[in-house]
C-alpha cells in the first residue's frame, strides 16, 4: 500500500515540476514573412553577377564575427540587440532612399536565439523601408554561408 501511495504522490508533483515550461510564453514570432526572406543562394548569384542590381547589405551582429569573415561589401553596424547598434544601423540607412533594396544578416547562431536581427528588421520597417530582406542563415553564418562556398571578404 505505500507504494501505491508514492506513486499517486510523484504523480501528483509531476505536474508541477512542468509548471514552469507551461506558463513561459512562447517565442515571440518572427515579424517578417517569407517574402521577406532571401536565401544564400540567391543573393550569393546577385553579388557575383555585374549586371544585377545590388542591395544594400547590412551586418547587424558582432564585431568579432564580422572582422573574421564578412559578405563582400556588407557594412558593419554592430550588434542591434544594443541600443548602439540600433543607433549605427539607423545612421547607415537614413542617407538612402525609402524604396533601396536592404539586406540584412547577423548568423551569429542559429535563428531562433539571435538577438539582432528582429530588433534590426523591425527598426528598418518602422523607418519606412519596403523592401528589407532578410538573409536566411537559420543555423548560422558559417553553415549557411561560408562552409557553402559563398564570396566573403575578410
Amino acid at each position: 500500500m505505500m507504494g501505491v501511495r508514492v506513486m499517486v504522490l510523484r504523480l501528483a508533483v509531476l505536474p508541477l515540476a512542468f509548471l514552469p515550461l507551461m506558463l513561459a510564453e512562447p517565442a515571440p514570432a518572427d515579424p517578417w514573412g517569407a517574402g521577406d526572406l532571401i536565401q544564400p543562394p540567391d543573393l550569393a548569384v546577385r553579388l557575383n553577377d555585374a549586371r544585377a542590381p545590388k542591395p544594400k547589405i547590412y551586418y547587424v551582429g558582432f564585431g568579432v564575427l564580422y572582422r573574421s569573415k564578412h559578405i563582400p561589401a556588407a557594412e558593419f553596424t554592430g550588434p542591434t540587440s544594443k541600443q548602439e547598434g540600433l543607433e549605427a544601423l539607423r545612421a547607415a540607412v537614413l542617407k538612402l532612399p525609402r524604396g533601396q533594396e536592404v539586406v540584412i544578416y547577423c548568423g551569429c547562431c542559429p535563428w531562433d536565439h539571435c538577438p539582432n536581427i528582429r530588433p534590426a528588421f523591425l527598426m528598418l520597417r518602422e523607418l519606412g523601408f519596403k523592401r528589407v530582406k532578410v538573409l536566411a542563415l537559420p543555423a548560422s553564418f558559417l553553415k549557411d554561408w561560408i562552409e557553402k562556398g559563398y564570396p566573403v571578404a575578410q
